[in-house]
């Protein structure tokens, strides 16, 4: 049963963050917050979606076509447009390699859910230059795209290669353009997705299939209880990604050995934390060797101390997510305790906090915060008909 009070709650801040453009990210004007983000504003519009408000509904229309209107001419998607429409960044020391998939999602979604496919028709140059860009962007041909550190929405923390949870966008695009317009090309580069991710993200004692030969030797330092967060010529990371194994099990992307051992590892941080889970974890600490590479990784102000920011802090929108994932998984119980610790968290001191720390649980970041809120939609929707339509191919 729905929280009542809590998620009307998140539709009034999503009311509050409509602007003629779109969903801006934060209400308040703080670090470029109060724009049309790319991810952020596909997040929101698909929690408008997945609300049926007519009002909202209309906002992420007007949001995807602020985004796509912005796209560069080579293909890449905006990190965000100002309120005003008047204003584009790219990027800051690096692009974002997520965006494009964002981007296709968003529109997607819409068509999917309103079965409207007015936009669909209308930015079908778009779509292909997103896929084309991302295709540039493996820069082997081997399926897997490159992201730069700062790349993805983590772009305060250490992650840049071949990123899990950036393959698990990109397929999932392919996978819902598809099911609207019966492309081969597409399908098929889904189906190659798929095969590395199965191949290459999951612990490995030897294979044949390896995406390079120095990746068979890193993968001492997995887990073996979680999809790998991602690898580079020089490493792989060893932390739980909470987005990644979130959106793996959302794609259906693990056998049910997987799957379970994903859940019970879940499961088992979940009774230590008895709360929202950190989007990496465990958290890097002064004198751990991957702090050095945190420290100067900022754009105004440096946000990883431990248990703050990207660095163990506990984002609600992700654990919207992941509520959706066990919730599509049989896990209900779970499930239905995240949501709660999600409305729990969104409802202290300013409301909607992006982030709260990792121990104390208190608000660290910004207030008013859209996809907060959205999160929290995207939790209590989570068996709604509509939501299933996003993941069912």
């Amino acid at each position: 049963m729905i929280d009542s009070t809590a998620y009307n709650l998140s539709l009034n801040l999503l009311q509050e963050a409509s602007t003629p453009f779109g969903f801006v990210a934060a209400v308040q004007e703080h670090d470029n917050y109060k724009r049309v983000w790319t991810r952020d504003g596909v997040i929101t519009s698909i929690a408008a979606l997945l609300s049926g408000d007519k009002k909202l509904i209309e906002t992420a229309k007007l949001t995807i076509e602020t985004l796509l209107n912005n796209q560069h001419p080579v293909g890449f998607m905006p990190s965000n447009v100002s309120p005003s429409g008047d204003v584009v960044s790219y990027g800051g020391t690096s692009g974002r390699a997520d965006n494009p998939s964002w981007a296709v999602i968003g529109l997607s979604a819409f068509t999917v859910l309103t079965d409207d496919k007015s936009l669909w028709g209308k930015y079908q140059p778009e779509v292909n230059k997103c896929f084309s860009v991302m295709d540039a962007w493996e820069f082997n041909g081997k399926h897997l795209i490159y992201v730069p550190q700062s790349g993805d929405w983590a772009d305060e923390y250490i992650q840049h290669g071949y990123i899990l949870f950036d393959q698990l966008l990109r397929l999932w695009a392919l996978r819902l353009a598809s099911s609207i317009k019966e492309n081969k090309l597409w399908q098929d580069k889904a189906e190659n997705i798929v095969k590395s991710i199965q191949q290459n993200y999951w612990k490995m004692e030897s294979s044949e299939s390896a995406y390079a030969p120095n990746l068979l030797h890193q993968m001492k330092d997995a887990s073996g209880k979680f999809w790998l967060m991602g690898f580079n010529p020089a490493r792989v990371y060893k932390y739980f990604d909470l987005q990644a194994n979130t959106f793996a099990l959302l794609l259906e992307i693990g056998n049910e050995e997987q799957n379970n051992t994903v859940i019970s590892w879940i499961k088992n941080l979940y009774e230590q934390k008895k709360s929202i889970l950190p989007s990496f974890y465990p958290t890097i600490k002064e004198g751990d060797e991957d702090m050095n590479d945190l420290k100067n990784n900022y754009a105004y102000s440096f946000r990883n101390q431990p248990n703050y920011f990207h660095n163990g802090g506990l984002w609600p929108v992700w654990n919207g997510w992941l509520a959706s994932a066990l919730a599509k998984q049989g896990e209900t119980s779970l499930a239905k305790r995240i949501t709660a610790d999600i409305h729990a968290a969104n409802a202290k001191d300013d409301l909607f906090n992006e982030c709260l720390h990792g121990v104390d649980k208190n608000p660290c970041g910004i207030p008013n915060c859209t996809w907060s809120a959205a999160g929290a939609i995207i939790a209590e929707q989570a068996v709604n008909e509509s939501f299933i339509k996003l993941f069912k191919f």
